[in-house]
């Protein structure tokens, strides 16, 4: 049985409740929500389907359990900065959701350099849950790699952080390092000196080494 929501959106955002599952694909192979006729006036209407928590917690029997995916996608193709926010919150709200977490980091990578103060102020509060945070810290370094004029920006806020370490669980800490190796920032003696106090956890140190 689907989901109420399927007769509360209106053309063509109500093609997304069909599409399904598509598996789990690079940014670059996502569909073009643009040739199904949605734009930038579909936004508003876009996030709401995202954030549809009826929609997010249907059984995943169920064609329009994708939707939110899909939509999310649509919203980073559109660079729709009135997202921002509202996705950020479902970091949290769906802390156990994969493709959450899977997904997110891309698409504030496609809204771009705009996303970075939001996620900056995301980072900087540990009352995120541990894989929210590190969510919002892989988002960061994927805007980085994206955007290069605003590369030496993410660096800075990723080493703001870094500097906080005492504060960072190891997991959290370890992920700050490793998004900050990948922007190919090299080694810090910040680095060393968390990893030699036991700050980092192990197997993301080693997940560092092979960044290299």
């Amino acid at each position: 049985m689907g989901v109420d929501s399927k007769t509360s959106y209106q053309q063509p955002v109500d093609k997304l409740l069909t599409c399904g599952m598509n598996g789990w694909i690079t940014p670059d192979k996502w569909p073009d929500y643009r040739k199904l006729g949605i734009g930038p006036e579909h936004i508003p209407d876009l996030i709401r389907m995202a954030t549809d928590e009826e929609l997010n917690e249907a059984n995943e029997q169920n064609t329009e359990v994708w939707a939110p995916m899909h939509a999310w996608r649509a919203l980073g193709q559109l660079r729709a900065v009135e997202a921002i926010e509202p996705l950020l919150g479902l970091f949290d709200r769906l802390e156990n959701d994969d493709w959450v977490h899977d997904e997110l980091p891309d698409v504030f990578a496609k809204i771009g350099p705009a996303a970075l103060p939001a996620l900056t102020e995301y980072v900087a509060d540990l009352s995120h849950a541990v894989s929210s945070q590190i969510s919002a810290i892989t988002s960061i370094e994927k805007i980085g790699k994206r955007w290069p004029d605003v590369k030496s920006e993410c660096l800075a806020l990723l080493q703001e952080r870094l500097e906080r370490f005492e504060e960072n669980v190891s997991e959290v800490h370890g992920f700050l390092v490793l998004a900050y190796v990948k922007l190919e920032a090299g080694d810090s003696p910040l680095f060393e000196r968390a990893f030699d106090e036991g700050y980092v956890d192990p197997m993301v140190i080693e997940e560092c080494r092979n960044a290299y």
